[in-house]
């Protein structure tokens, strides 16, 4: 029972149980060393005492131990989902290569669409698969706006634009275009539900143009109407998620550890009290009050402080 007691108090690493450890190990050595004491006092001691002691701080260590096996269930599940959300595909920097990609679709569309214009021509002047990267990017790092504003931004006046079967471009976008020779760069992506929205900036001018991929339409932007949006983060939200699951596994790893050796503040009251109890009773004279304090250790067993 000594080997068992001394266990627990290297377990939970708390200094009362070590002592009442210590404390009864001197009471034992007691009677080691005087065999005239009756051996049975020894042995209700041990009974009594020492193993509800052990049998409380067991139910202690299995609690604890339950919770903690849930914390790590948690942190698992959390590594798991960080893996599957760590897809190459759909990284902050993977996203910085495509935007280039898609702004140079993009402008090489656009000249091809001068051109269409131009020739009175039929043929299709949008580049192949131009409008995958918003498909593949806009979840996560396309910015909400509401329905009202797509509306709005995407209006115009149908004398004021080009059109053919494959794109529609206001017409004093394409003079602007011509005159900046079709450079532009990826600004940033908009959507509302199913809707997404591209804005471009000319590399020359602060001036801003969209493309509406449902509609194949290019026209001017007011960079004023998302002016309340926060460009400040570039994160994904897969990325963000990530992020967070990672500090959470830290908080939780770190709670498992204080978890270990939790106790409920009424045993450790307890333990304190019986400490003093077996250091100031003398076990020849005063046997009973270790039968008062092991039927409190016993109680303790059945409540819900564990």
């Amino acid at each position: 029972m000594l080997s068992k007691l001394q266990l627990l108090s290297v377990y939970f690493g708390d200094d009362i149980i070590y002592k009442i450890y210590l404390r009864s190990q001197v009471i034992h050595k007691l009677f080691e060393s005087n065999p005239e004491l009756d051996i049975n006092k020894l042995d209700l001691f041990h009974l009594q005492f020492t193993q509800s002691l052990i049998d409380l701080l067991r139910k202690i260590k299995k609690n604890n131990e339950g919770n903690i096996s849930l914390l790590f269930d948690e942190i698992q599940i959390n590594k798991e989902m960080i893996e599957r959300l760590n897809d190459p595909t759909y990284t902050l920097a993977n996203f910085n290569i495509e935007k280039q990609r898609q702004a140079l679709k993009i402008n090489l569309s656009l000249r091809k669409l001068f051109q269409v214009l131009s020739d009175s021509a039929n043929d299709n002047p949008l580049s192949k698969n131009i409008n995958s990267f918003s498909s593949r990017f806009a979840a996560d790092f396309f910015y909400t706006i509401s329905n009202d504003l797509v509306e709005e931004v995407t209006a115009y006046n149908l004398p004021g634009v080009y059109k053919n079967e494959y794109a529609t471009i206001q017409r004093k976008l394409m003079g602007v275009l011509c005159k900046y020779d079709f450079k532009t760069e990826f600004y940033c992506g908009l959507k509302s539900g199913s809707q997404v929205i591209e804005i471009y900036k000319f590399l020359e001018v602060d001036r801003y143009f969209l493309y509406a991929p449902q509609d194949s339409l290019f026209v001017f932007f007011d960079k004023a109407k998302i002016a309340d949006i926060d460009m400040s983060t570039n994160l994904s939200k897969k990325e963000k998620l990530v992020y967070e699951l990672k500090n959470k596994n830290d908080k939780l790893e770190g709670n498992a550890a204080a978890m270990k050796v939790y106790m409920p503040a009424e045993i450790t009251s307890l333990l304190a009290d019986n400490y003093k109890k077996i250091s100031d009773i003398s076990f020849l004279d005063d046997i009973t009050n270790i039968d008062v304090q092991a039927n409190i250790l016993k109680s303790m067993l059945n409540t819900d402080l564990i």
